[in-house]
């Protein structure tokens, strides 16, 4: 439990506060002045002081800067019956949580020690997250250490160095590309070329020029003889992206460099030779483009002799703290702001998002907050998330209440804390305050209704 120390010259507040705390199960310890509460400081650490601010030699600020200085996360609220504004404030300064008045009101300071503790409680996770995403595992340009991406490394590994083609599969936006970029980066073709080649972004009539070359004169416009990428490449790695897309008579080509390590540019009759490692991917199911008659099936064994699956973002989601953490200081850096972390509500949202774009999504939506973000942390309402649902074609459409607007407009961001505020409510009301259960009734997380609340000056 968490031990709270009190600090007041009146015998009769300290009795009546030790044995209100004490049935609140806190463990409790008493100073009748600020010389003995320094000295107890020294020999001892407390989650939190409820200290007076006039005492005799050594009063409740000295006693206040004496707990900060020595550990900064203690909570200190003060207390007095003669506290000023300009007393208050400096206390506050100091670091204190907060001051309370005497006479004040037994609940008021129960709660306000319930809070001040949660707080401290939320202070710690997010040092405690700070902490991992120190520790982030990188491979390369690769951002995450869940035990899959942990597998897929391992997997870069071992085939860096071979010969052997690759074929990557999985969403668009898990960072494909990244993967293919590593098992070149770790091989020993890693001084020459990495060539990406977006197999859907090349108009058919220019795709065969492109990846073999042409020879001067073999089609109107071919002034002079081009090197394809497959032949620019020599030495080094070729990225086949979308690979499903390539028409039968590329595929046919393509086979042929797999097989041989050589092509015939347009135009001419010798074959050229190359050295380069193969790597595919795409987002579609290749076994299905096989079976429906869109993809070769020799092609689609020569390609796929080792397969690596990249789960979407939503299936680990414990990589999602890094990734965004990554993508934070990327943008900060660019744009030269002084925005050093997510909020721990903004990431609670985000673990709750089905990221139909993964990675590529989540990097998108850190870039325009860190654009929009007016302060140096990210909070919920800086992250604009998307209502697409994965399987529908168009986004989520919410049915509109009949609502009126005057003819003189309104306050949208009134109106809408309004009703926030009243769905609030009536859920605390429906679970007779029961704050777990009013989030699970929302649909939204304990931490993101606390949130809520304290933001809307409900707790």
């Amino acid at each position: 439990m968490p031990n709270l120390l009190v600090v007041d010259d009146d015998l009769s507040m300290r009795e009546m506060l030790e044995v209100m705390l004490t049935s609140e199960g806190y463990d409790v310890e008493c100073a009748e002045d600020g010389t003995k509460a320094v000295r107890m400081l020294e020999k001892m650490n407390y989650d939190l002081i409820l200290c007076d601010i006039r005492m005799g030699s050594v009063g409740g600020l000295q006693v206040l800067r004496e707990a900060k200085s020595r550990r900064p996360q203690t909570v200190v609220i003060m207390i007095s019956a003669f506290a000023t504004t300009e007393t208050a404030v400096e206390a506050m300064k100091e670091g204190a949580y907060d001051y309370i008045p005497k006479p004040f009101n037994v609940d008021e300071v129960k709660q306000t020690i319930k809070n001040a503790l949660e707080r401290k409680t939320l202070e710690r996770e997010k040092e405690i997250l700070d902490a991992e995403l120190k520790e982030t595992y990188h491979f390369g340009r690769i951002v995450g250490n869940s035990p899959v991406m942990m597998k897929i490394y391992n997997t870069i590994k071992q085939v860096a160095d071979t010969r052997t083609n690759l074929l990557i599969t999985g969403e668009s936006g898990t960072g494909k590309e990244l993967i293919a970029r590593a098992i070149h980066e770790n091989s020993a073709r890693c001084e020459k070329p990495f060539t990406v080649i977006h197999c859907g972004g090349i108009p058919e009539t220019l795709m065969e020029s492109e990846l073999f070359g042409h020879r001067k004169g073999a089609f109107t416009g071919a002034i002079d003889h081009k090197k394809g990428l497959f032949e620019a490449s020599d030495g080094g790695t070729v990225f086949l992206d979308e690979i499903a897309e390539l028409t039968p008579a590329i595929q046919v080509k393509i086979l042929r460099v797999v097989q041989e390590k050589a092509f015939k540019p347009v135009g001419e009759t010798r074959d050229v030779q190359v050295d380069v490692r193969i790597i595919t991917a795409t987002n579609k199911n290749l076994e299905d483009e096989v079976i429906a008659g869109n993809f070769r099936e020799d092609l689609f064994y020569r390609l796929n002799v080792i397969h690596i699956d990249v789960p979407p973002l939503r299936e680990r989601i414990e990589d999602l703290p890094s990734l965004a953490q990554h993508f934070l200081e990327k943008y900060a850096g660019e744009m030269g702001k002084s925005i050093h972390k997510l909020s721990s509500y903004a990431l609670d949202m985000l673990a709750r998002y089905d990221f139909p774009g993964n990675a590529r999504e989540l990097e998108n939506m850190i870039e325009r907050s860190v654009a929009m973000a007016t302060t140096n942390i990210i909070l919920p309402e800086s992250l604009a998330l998307s209502t697409y649902k994965r399987g529908k074609k168009s986004a989520k459409k919410y049915e509109l209440m009949d609502f009126d607007i005057p003819t003189t407009g309104l306050d949208l961001d009134a109106v809408l804390a309004d009703a926030e505020r009243g769905y609030l409510l009536k859920a605390l009301e429906m679970t007779q305050g029961g704050k777990q259960k009013a989030a699970e009734v929302l649909g939204i997380s304990f931490r993101s209704l606390r949130y809520r609340l304290e933001k809307l000056g409900l707790e």
